[in-house]
């Protein structure tokens, strides 16, 4: 039989194979979900449980990495390319407003 041991504050502590039919004390065959952290045992309920707080479960997770070179270059062609744009989009509109301009002198016979 598989059982699995947790402690007297009912906190998980491994398993273990048996060939007895009687659990020892301390010990369950209802088997842990996947994806706990620090699993607890509820003997009312039979099962276990996360006990493990969000912050506890934060901490273990990987930092991410650094950006990579080639990464950083994307970015800042990326960011280039948008100013590009932006730009040309200001000198068509001081074109068209200059555009206008001569127009407007040219009707009023200034040039």
């Amino acid at each position: 039989m598989h059982i699995y041991h947790y402690d007297e504050k009912f906190k998980y502590q491994g398993e273990d194979v048996i060939d007895d039919d009687e659990l020892p004390k301390n010990a369950t065959d209802v088997r842990p979900k996947e994806g706990l952290y620090l699993p607890e045992y509820d003997e009312n309920k039979k099962e276990w449980f996360e006990s493990a707080s969000k912050e506890y479960i934060e901490s273990l997770k990987p930092k991410p990495l650094p950006p990579s070179d080639i990464e950083l270059l994307k970015q800042q062609n990326a960011d280039l390319l948008q100013q590009l744009a932006e730009s040309e989009k200001r000198v068509e509109e001081q074109s068209k407003t200059t555009a206008g301009l001569v127009m407007l002198l040219t009707e009023k016979g200034v040039i």
